[in-house]
């Protein structure tokens, strides 16, 4: 592969919408041999900048150099002809396609047979395996992609894209979706090819990352390059500083406790593979969090709570009396609501407005004789904005063109308008900017102090420690302790989740 040092440049790079800056004259450069983060709140213009990188926008003026010269990208082919790669946050591999076929895909080797030409199958695998070894990646290429984990998907996801020999990769929130160790592999793997030379751009939410994987940091903010600072000197004060000014730090509030009664109790349940044998309590208003990683059977659980995926044995027990998950509407029912893990998909209607998502799940409390009542529905948008400061211009605007910050608040507000005892939240901080998460950390506690319960999942254990009352580690499908935030540090508690079963 092409190990020159390679350099991208911006000049002043503008783009605007009616009505909307996006992004204010942006000159900034990016060279080789160094991992570069771009940081800023949701709607800094990060993603802006990626989307003109990539070819999917155009910019209103200004430049783009690639090696000092200058490009039109008038699509993402264009891009991709250019050398600029981007490794999107939502992998695109197909799950029933073998690693080798989503490495090649569209460029799949072929060879002549019977006067037809026809894939060479073992040039495709021979050639895929060079490519994933030249990285030093080992995974079987013959292997459906939906068999991988996560972390190894995120991998092949590089190596598809390293197969393009670009100048230019960039990453979308690659982590946010791996636990520690399999950051750590990726973060060897992206420092391997910094060293060929390529110009890494690497996004993120996570400002503790920074100081493992960046060299330098640039920052926006409200579609205005802040600065670029080189890693040594940039403290995460600074970095919050200068994404957000100043910023309001929140604490769990002294004195917010759960309630003595229980609200939801787990007996025996189990699901065939994915977890076995839970038991836990919740009472009201309590937060109780669930550690572990990627695949110790969280997520399962909580949608086996909601009716989602119902487990094949136990019990639960909603005020005492059992009750049987068998749909996400009968829980609903008893007061139990989930923000799943991925909101775009599971949680909201990315083309329908603002207003309908928070409507969806309390349509029976604003409708009369099957019509809707346009007064309740008004009032019920309204407070929701309000109450959970949704920043939303129009609430007539499709939901999907809100931040990753304001469509969570989203997600949580259709729940809260049912009037829930229970809400189950799949890592509601994934991919939503610090101010964000103060304010979703703030909704929970508020929620709390009201006598409505949380189970919440988080794969940033810290989350864990500052958020609630108790924490549940969960192993390989089984709850293995219990611990209060209190009495363990964020070093014990990763080691809890690592450590292997006896």
């Amino acid at each position: 592969m092409d190990s020159a040092v390679h350099r991208l440049e911006t000049v002043s790079l503008r783009k605007e919408y009616p009505g909307t800056l996006a992004l204010d004259d942006v000159s900034v450069s990016f060279t080789g041999g160094k991992i570069h983060a771009l940081i800023g709140k949701n709607g800094a213009g990060k993603s802006t900048l990626v989307k003109l990188l990539a070819g999917a926008i155009q910019p209103t003026r200004g430049s783009i150099l690639v090696n000092g010269e200058e490009v039109r990208l008038r699509s993402p082919r264009d891009a991709l002809r250019r050398g600029i790669i981007t490794v999107h946050q939502e992998l695109s591999l197909v799950p029933e396609l073998s690693v080798a076929e989503n490495v090649l895909l569209g460029r799949l080797p072929r060879k002549p047979w019977l006067g037809v030409s026809i894939i060479d199958w073992r040039t495709v695998f021979d050639r895929a395996k060079d490519i994933l070894t030249n990285l030093g990646i080992d995974i079987d290429v013959r292997l459906k992609a939906g068999r991988l984990g996560v972390a190894q998907q995120q991998v092949v996801e590089i190596a598809k894209a390293m197969s393009y020999n670009p100048s230019v990769l960039i990453l979308d929130e690659p982590t946010s979706a791996l636990a520690q160790h399999e950051t750590e592999r990726l973060f060897e793997l992206l420092r391997t090819l910094a060293a060929r030379g390529v110009v890494l751009l690497y996004i993120t939410h996570r400002l503790q990352e920074l100081q493992r994987i960046a060299d330098t940091v640039t920052v926006l903010r409200n579609g205005s390059l802040v600065g670029v600072v080189d890693i040594a000197e940039a403290s995460t004060a600074r970095i919050v500083q200068m994404m957000f000014g100043e910023i309001l730090q929140r604490t769990k509030p002294a004195g917010l406790v759960a309630r003595e009664e229980p609200f939801m109790e787990v007996r025996k349940l189990s699901k065939r593979n994915a977890f076995r044998n839970i038991h836990f309590t919740v009472r009201r208003g309590e937060i109780l969090g669930i550690a572990g990683l990627l695949g110790s059977g969280r997520t399962e659980l909580l949608r086996a709570l909601f009716g989602a995926d119902p487990p094949d044995e136990g019990e639960i027990l909603i005020e005492g009396t059992a009750v049987r998950p068998s749909s996400p509407m009968e829980m609903k029912r008893l007061g139990v609501a989930l923000t799943p893990e991925n909101r775009k998909e599971q949680g909201l209607v990315l083309p329908l407005s603002t207003r309908l998502n928070v409507c969806l799940s309390s349509l029976d409390r604003i409708t009369t004789g099957g019509f809707l009542t346009r007064a309740r529905e008004r009032a019920v948008v309204e407070k929701s904005i309000r109450d959970l400061d949704i920043a939303v211009a129009n609430a007539e605007a499709p939901v999907a063109s809100l931040s990753g910050g304001n469509q969570q608040k989203v997600v949580v507000g259709k729940w809260l308008n049912i009037e829930p005892r229970l809400v189950l939240f799949d890592e509601p901080t994934r991919g939503i900017d610090l101010q964000a998460k103060q304010q979703m950390f703030q909704i929970i506690w508020d929620m709390s102090a009201r006598g409505i319960g949380s189970i919440v999942v988080s794969s940033e254990l810290e989350e864990l420690l500052d958020v609630c009352h108790r924490i549940l580690i969960m192993r390989q499908g089984e709850i293995v302790g219990e611990v209060r935030p209190s009495d363990i540090s964020l070093d014990q508690l990763f080691a809890a989740c690592m450590e292997e079963q006896a």
